[in-house]
């Protein structure tokens, strides 16, 4: 059995909003782009017809596979009883040897936004802060190397 799928209770709205978004505006404006496409007579050399059936199936497919993670997610409140340390939902702050402040939050697979410092707690940076106490120092071990992080902030929300 894999790992449970774990979400926040912002990214399982986010899911929830893209589906709602998907079947209720995107969906059936496609659909009239492809009846009105239709109405144009031959349908096997027009564009317009077949790419919006083309786009259909994308809908479609998008829409399953958001059903599925929804159906198959666990979310995950943000813990309050331990403040000091690490779980899953958690806002990481850590330096490196050299000062560099970094700040990391901890998240499903469905919720990624490295941009934004949004990692996985599956991934290998997640699961070395996962369970860590503040001004623990973490030993992480990077393709350039090995670096020591040190745990200087924990918030959760």
């Amino acid at each position: 059995m894999s790992d449970p799928n774990y979400i926040t209770p912002v990214g399982a709205r986010r899911l929830q909003d893209e589906l709602t978004t998907l079947r209720t505006k995107i969906r059936p404006k496609v659909v009239q782009e492809v009846a009105d496409a239709a109405a144009q007579g031959d349908r096997s050399e027009n564009a317009e017809y077949i790419y919006g059936k083309k786009r259909l199936r994308e809908i479609d497919r998008r829409m399953h596979f958001l059903v599925k993670r929804l159906e198959d997610a666990v979310v995950v409140e943000p813990r309050t009883d331990a403040p000091n340390q690490v779980f899953f939902g958690a806002w990481v702050t850590v330096e490196d040897e050299d000062g560099v402040r970094s700040e990391y939050r901890l998240v499903g697979a469905d919720e990624l936004d490295v941009d934004h410092g949004d990692i996985s707690w599956r991934s290998p940076l997640g699961r070395a802060l996962l369970k860590r106490k503040l001004d623990d120092v973490v030993v992480f071990h990077r393709p350039s190397g090995e670096v020591d992080l040190t745990i200087v902030a924990i918030r959760y929300g």
